[in-house]
């Protein structure tokens, strides 16, 4: 049968709320995912919800390929560029057989859930939509053919094994790539999805904490699995001593133009309908990047004298990923010091954290997406306050920022030790890395057999 949530009985029993009569309070902005964000007991299709929720679902894979393909393309070295752009259309196609066949089922499968109850389905879905058994064209989710969400699901969850290739990049197996990204999002992403944001029952959803659109499901989850697979697939041969300059930021900067377009539909497509939520979350996706942009460039002008157009792009990418879990609660006000805050930190993570431990995340997935993943996801608690601009119903800002940092802790403990553990066993196995002449010559003749530039 389709998958369908009580958004209101949720959110009456989260937030106490209550209406006189036979219906429950619609609690408006108090949302903590894309799967509740529009609080609706209709039951008949919308078409406007619908035809945004189409665009939205075309944005989000539009950030894969070809924004994260383009935007990592570029800053690697020319050598390895074709190996990056075919690991993002590899794992947009991997991830997709996966999500029909078993991934949605898992994330957001409600069988055997009930609110305030722990147990085996707080943590993972149940295998009753296994190739998405019951969808028909007629199938609803809230006011959207189910086929849709399916889709803008799917999106999320291709993109975010694709955010983990710029930790790895220019040394990793495509063969190990392929198995890594297959394990990591069934055993890491998939239940992070579900705690998260699969309802009533849900462990991190019934413990109160707030993600509209994926800061922890995402970005930290991703950015921590980064950190991991860098340690331990060991450092590029020559890093650092050897300099290795980005070999095309024109790629970059349209890339990360493709990223900044395609997060409205990440944010505001999370709304799962085209009303007032969606408008101001894109809203607040648009101030936050561009304080991020300005707090990345103010302090490297600041440090280094000048404005660089990689940091520009790169605190573009770091305000995206902080405004994403408070877009549905955050307020204009709110979303300026996010940015900011984001763009500020994540500078010194990306260009100095890394050199002072020694660990060589290749495109800076840790120093960014994990960063400003847990600035966004602690600030959040703390600007859903009405008092504060926001629109959630946070009565208590410290005791909501206590949350929010339970929930990053669990995501960081979950996705550290099951990626260490799947990189291990894949190292044990097939082998994570890629020989030192083939890292020589580059992967895109050595894995591929083609290069991007043929000048002759």
């Amino acid at each position: 049968m389709p998958m369908r949530c009580d958004a209101r009985a949720w959110l009456s029993f989260r937030f106490g709320a209550r209406f006189r009569g036979a219906s429950l309070l619609v609690v408006s902005a108090a949302v903590t995912s894309p799967a509740f964000a529009q609080a609706t007991t209709a039951s008949t299709l919308n078409a406007g919800d619908t035809a945004w929720m189409i665009v939205a679902s075309a944005f989000v894979l539009m950030m894969t390929i070809p924004g994260v393909a383009l935007f990592y393309g570029g800053m690697v070295r020319a050598k390895n560029v074709l190996s990056v752009m075919m690991q993002c259309l590899a794992i947009t196609s991997l991830v997709t057989v996966l999500w029909m066949v078993y991934g949605y089922s898992l994330a957001f499968s409600t069988q055997g859930m009930h609110a305030g109850v722990t147990n085996w389905h707080s943590f993972l879905g149940a295998f009753d939509r296994v190739m998405l058994a019951g969808l028909t064209p007629s199938s609803l989710y809230q006011t959207v053919p189910e086929s849709v969400y399916v889709m803008f699901q799917l999106t999320f969850a291709i993109i975010t094994p694709a955010l983990i290739i710029g930790a790895y990049a220019e040394r990793m197996k495509f063969s190990a790539m392929l198995w890594f990204s297959g394990l990591w999002l069934t055993f890491v992403y998939l239940p992070i999805a579900h705690m998260v944001w699969s309802g009533p029952g849900s462990l991190l959803g019934d413990l109160g904490v707030l993600d509209f659109a994926g800061g922890t499901v995402v970005h930290i989850n991703a950015g921590i699995a980064g950190l991991v697979a860098c340690l331990v697939i060991g450092k590029r041969r020559g890093y650092p001593h050897t300099h290795m300059p980005p070999h095309n930021l024109g790629y970059t900067v349209i890339g990360a133009a493709l990223l900044w377009l395609g997060w409205f539909g990440f944010n505001a497509g999370s709304a799962v309908a085209a009303n007032g939520n969606a408008g101001m979350a894109m809203l607040v996706t648009q101030i936050a990047t561009a304080a991020a942009v300005i707090g990345w460039v103010a302090v490297e002008w600041v440090v280094h004298k000048r404005a660089s157009v990689l940091g520009a792009a790169s605190g573009a990418v770091a305000g995206l990923v902080a405004i994403t879990p408070a877009a549905g609660t955050a307020g204009p006000a709110g979303a300026l010091v996010i940015g900011f805050a984001a763009g500020a930190v994540s500078f010194f993570t990306a260009t100095r954290l890394k050199h002072m431990i020694g660990y060589d995340d290749t495109l800076d997935v840790f120093g960014v997406h994990a960063v400003a993943g847990i600035i966004g996801a602690l600030l959040t608690g703390i600007f859903a306050a009405p008092k504060l601009g926001g629109f959630g119903t946070v009565t208590s800002p410290l005791a909501q920022l206590w949350i929010q940092a339970k929930g990053v802790g669990f995501t960081i403990a979950w996705s550290g030790v099951l990626s260490w553990v799947i990189l291990k066993a894949l190292d044990l196995t097939i082998g994570l890395r890629i020989g030192p002449e083939q890292e020589q010559v580059g992967l895109d003749i050595a894995e591929h057999e083609e290069r991007a530039y043929n000048l002759s």
